[in-house]
Parts: C-alpha cells; structure tokens; sequence
C-alpha cells in the first residue's frame, strides 16, 4: 500500500509540475501584454548594432532583425527598446528577462544551448574569425604573432578560439588580452597595446572602413574558425521561438519570391497560391502564431527582405562592402546557404 501510495503522490506531482509548466507563460503573451518589445543588441559592431551618431538610431543587420521582430508580433518596427548587450552579458540579460531576444553577432555553439540554456534561431549570417592588424607592422599572417599581444572581447566564442589557438602551438610569450567591447579593443589596437585585433572577419571590415585612416590596417587571409551568426531566446519556450523561427525564415523566403518593401503591395495580388499564402492574403499562417495572417506584410513593409536588410547595412554599396556574391550569405538559389523551409 505504502508502494503504491508512494507510487501515486509521484504521478500526481509530475503531473502538477507538468501542468505548471504547460501554464507558464510565453515570453509572446508577455511582449503581446506589454506592447514593446526588449531586444538585445550590440552597440559597438557597425553594420550590425552600430549608434549612428548623425541620426541618434541604432542601425545594423542585427537591429533589423529586432525591429523585423517588432513588427511581425505588435505590428510597428518602432515597438522596440534597444538594450545594449556586450560578448559577456548577452547570455544573462536573456536567462534574467532583462530581454526577450538578443540579435548580437552571437556564434552558434552546442554548448551554449547545452550549458548555457539558451535556443537559438535560424543563422542569419556566416562569417568566420579573423585578425586585423597594422599596415606598419608588415605582418603577412597569423602565425607571426606568436609572442605578440593580441585582443579581442571578454566572454566571446573569439575569446576561447584564440586561447585554444594560442596553447596548441604551445606559443609561451604570447598574450591573449580582453575587454569589454570591440571600441575598446579596436582603440587597443590603434593605441599599440594590442599587435593584431582578433574578431569576425565582418566586424574587422567595418571596423577598418570606419578608422581615420583604413589603409592603416590590413584584414589577414588566415581564419581561424567558422562564426555562423544567430539570434537566441531563452530555452525552452517553444511558442516564442517558432514566432521568431519563422520570422526569421520568412525573410529569406520574401527574397527567394522577390517580394520587397517597395512592392509586397502589389504582389497581393499574386496568382501564385503559395506567395498569396505567405503574405496571408487567403488563409494564411497568422492563426498558427496567434498573429493577424498579413502579420508578414506588415514584417516586410518595415524592414524589406534579407537582401534588403544585408544590402542597406553591410553590402556593396556601403563603406563595409561585403558582397554576398559566391559565399555562404548567399540564397541557396544562388549557391549560398540561406535557405527557408517550405512555405505550403
């Protein structure tokens, strides 16, 4: 009796705690009830959290994607606080609530879902670690800074890279200095306390482009390890993330279709059944979300496609000049790895 009694009071309390965390609420219902949005992105990183001096607004890929976020859930890109996150508290601002989101050059890495507990969305940018050092200094590749002094930012996945680099050739003089942010880092590095600047290769050419003098600095061939690039949300809330999944996923399927800001107007009146789905024109995937069916529309008025979002911050024509032409950023119809999941 006692065995079974036991038995029983187990049940009941998985069942209690399986409810109370069924019940839990999402961080949706939350932003839904508070009307804005908390998202976490750099302010030092041009081209993707960047402060625009001139016209006071944070500007880059990752801030687009917050206030493509915005958008798509409350209905208006302007419905979101900005919160400055740095390499080291990205992690913590999301875990304590003190975010919702963070969109901030973060690396996706097993162990920050394992250990961590965070769930990261789809990867919105590939890049790859890099080194940027002085013109002057004549120095041709990585392996010449042994016995240098060389920084990047505290807490980043840059941080345990350049570390295991460092021990593995065993190169004993060298030092491995951190800080806060990549201004800090980048003002190590033109002062002379640092020899080389060790970070995402994209960071390192809007860095350089943005210096008084960019042919101060020169980029090295040598990278050191794959950065794919993803937002993240705290583990465990499925509702949130598949919002933010396929928010995500919907602005690399508007550029596979070629709907853009400029004509999502037009194309509701597309006679392809899939698009007009899509954009919620007749059924639609609003009600899955707990979203109007236009809630894409509405992303895409705001924020255009990934394409115009990588154009407008990073691509050719700006001072950082990355062309997604035959690289990874690329749509997957072009050869690269941007790809949405099926839209039907």
């Amino acid at each position: 009796m006692r065995l079974r009694y036991l038995a029983g009071a187990a049940l009941a309390l998985a069942i209690g705690c399986s409810a109370s965390a069924a019940g839990a609420a999402s961080v949706f219902d939350t932003v839904k009830q508070r009307g804005s949005l908390n998202c976490g992105t750099d302010n030092t990183a041009p081209g993707f959290g960047y402060l625009n001096t001139k016209t006071g607004r944070l500007e880059g890929l990752d801030v687009d994607f917050c206030r493509a976020v915005a958008a798509a859930v409350l209905g208006s890109p302007e419905k979101v606080k900005f919160v400055t996150v740095t390499d080291k508290s990205r992690f913590n601002a999301v875990q304590t609530n003190q975010v919702d989101v963070v969109f901030a050059h973060t690396t996706v890495k097993p162990v920050r879902e394992s250990a961590i507990g965070i769930d990261f969305l789809p990867i919105n940018f590939y890049d790859g670690t890099g080194a940027l050092v002085k013109t002057s200094a004549n120095i041709k590749s990585f392996n010449e800074l042994d016995g240098a002094a060389i920084c990047t930012t505290q807490g980043s996945g840059t941080e345990t890279t350049l570390s295991t680099y460092v021990r593995s050739r065993n190169w004993k003089t060298t030092k491995v200095l951190t800080f806060e942010n990549l201004e800090k880092v980048f003002a190590a590095l033109e002062s002379g306390r640092c020899d080389a600047m060790v970070t995402d290769r994209s960071a390192l050419a809007a860095w350089r482009s943005n210096a008084p003098k960019p042919d101060d600095y020169v980029i090295l061939k040598d990278v050191l390890a794959k950065s794919p690039f993803a937002g993240f949300v705290a583990a465990n809330d499925s509702k949130w993330r598949s919002v933010l999944r396929w928010v995500t996923y919907a602005l690399f399927q508007a550029e596979e279709f070629g709907i853009t800001s400029a004509n999502v107007g037009e194309r509701l009146n597309s006679a392809d059944p899939f698009e007009q789905k899509f954009l919620g024109v007749k059924g639609g995937f609003g009600k899955d979300f707990g979203l109007p069916d236009d809630f894409l529309v509405t992303t895409i008025k705001a924020v255009g496609n990934y394409g115009e979002i990588y154009d407008r911050n990073i691509g050719p024509k700006t001072p950082y000049a990355l062309d997604r032409t035959g690289t990874a950023n690329a749509l997957w119809t072009n050869g690269g790895l941007m790809y949405s999941p099926p839209w039907n």
